[in-house]
């Protein structure tokens, strides 16, 4: 696995789903930061970037891919993973995009998804 210092923000509108993928992620050592939007995540940006953003694709105001979208339009490459409940997400064209997984989340299937992102985000830096 890959260095166990990383950091992990996670964005999605359900407090639920949060506080199960922080204490995931933190329980195998992990930086683990929630955000409850799109919004809020952007707010904190201005405190350094992390190394791999998981997002929930469905949220109101600004969906998953808007936000990666958003983050690429303005130069700010984060290696990111789209979770989702509502069926496949198609990744052509989302050049910062690692992987889609579906919800509950496989715990096998994230890890190689969060090893991917962050190779990616420490070869890229």
């Amino acid at each position: 696995m890959a260095e166990t210092s990383a950091s992990i923000a996670i964005v999605d509108d359900d407090p639920a789903v949060l506080r199960a993928l922080s204490r995931l992620l933190r329980s195998h050592a992990f930086r683990a930061r929630t955000y409850g939007s799109g919004q809020e995540f952007l707010a904190a940006l201005p405190a350094g970037l992390p190394d791999c953003l998981i997002v929930d694709f469905q949220m109101p105001e600004m969906n998953g891919l808007e936000l990666q979208r958003h983050l690429v339009s303005n130069g700010i490459e984060i290696p990111t993973i789209l979770i989702t409940a509502h069926g496949d997400v198609v990744m052509r064209d989302h050049s910062r995009l690692v992987a889609s997984l579906r919800k509950p989340l496989q715990q096998q299937a994230l890890f190689e998804a969060i090893d991917r992102a962050i190779g990616d985000s420490r070869s890229a830096g």
